[in-house]
């Protein structure tokens, strides 16, 4: 590991490319990668868009919010697994702090996620007969911002928990949280008005109704602006608390208040969700798109902001 160089930067690009190769000979990881995904999209295309290629975009934003998603538990119980394993302590031989490790996390799922994100639009669009290819830019722009936030989510868990049953007790809280109260498997708009309001304050509707609108060609500049800074806000504090927390012993125990540091990540979300409630217009343009998929005309041109 001394050869690495004194630049974090080179810590972080070796140990990306390292983790990439890893995750690349796991049979597991293509599973649930690329096949379960795959098998969701076409479970969802058959009996939710009932064979109509009408909704095959917003199912498709979808689909693809799940997978993005899917890194905030792969990395935090990947870094559970390093501690509790002794492998974190191999890599703290080499002259670096916890910076490069938990970037290094971030960037190698990226660059995992990226080509199934891609896969998944072909099979729509070649497979599935989706309508336009959507808002490519704010696609690509989400699905980045997205899976780097999501990993910092599941990284401030592995930092704030001591063993594996702890990581995954909290995993399943808040996993539970971002698919059923956000938006990302049942439709925001569906939900009653109280919980709609609920769900303003879960950092995963910012990317799932993202990338519904951008699937659909449905999303404004000012809420594509509005899911970009409230997840990057997010990526920066969790991505500061989980450094700050990060521990290469497994010895090295945290304690039980430390837990609450889960929702000091939150906070941007907290914040977003305040002013949305109090002044924003997001939800009625949710159930603007809504209708306008309904009712057959999803390549109508989006209201202006």
């Amino acid at each position: 590991m001394h050869d690495m160089g004194a630049n974090p930067l080179s810590y972080t690009w070796t140990l990306t490319k390292m983790r990439i190769r890893l995750a690349m000979r796991n049979r597991a990881f293509f599973f649930f990668s690329l096949v379960m995904p795959l098998l969701f999209l076409l479970g969802a295309v058959l009996f939710v868009g009932r064979g109509t290629t009408q909704w095959v975009g917003y199912i498709f934003g979808t689909i693809l919010c799940t997978t993005v998603m899917g890194s905030f538990w792969g990395l935090s119980v990947q870094l559970v697994t390093f501690r509790e394993q002794g492998i974190l302590r191999r890599f703290r031989l080499a002259p670096m702090g916890p910076g490069p490790m938990l970037a290094s996390s971030i960037l190698s799922n990226y660059f995992l996620v990226l080509p199934v994100a891609f896969f998944e639009l072909l099979v729509c669009r070649w497979a599935f007969h989706m309508q336009s290819w959507g808002n490519l830019w704010a696609i690509f722009l989400l699905v980045t911002i997205g899976s780097a936030t999501f990993s910092a989510l599941g990284l401030v868990v592995a930092s704030v928990t001591n063993t594996m049953q702890e990581t995954q007790m909290i995993n399943n809280l808040i996993w539970m949280g971002f698919l059923f109260l956000s938006g990302a498997t049942i439709p925001l708009a569906s939900f009653p008005p109280w919980l709609q309001r609920v769900a303003l304050f879960i950092p995963a509707q910012y990317l799932a109704t993202g990338l519904q609108s951008a699937a659909t060609r449905l999303t404004t500049t000012f809420e594509l602006f509005e899911d970009v800074v409230a997840l990057s806000l997010g990526l920066f504090v969790a991505f500061e608390i989980s450094r700050q927390l990060f521990r290469w012993e497994p010895e090295a125990k945290v304690p039980r208040s430390a837990k609450y540091w889960v929702l000091a990540a939150l906070v941007p979300f907290l914040v977003f969700g305040a002013w949305e409630n109090a002044t924003g217009k997001r939800l009625s343009h949710v159930q603007q798109n809504f209708d306008l998929l309904r009712s057959g005309f999803a390549q109508r041109t989006p209201p202006a902001n």
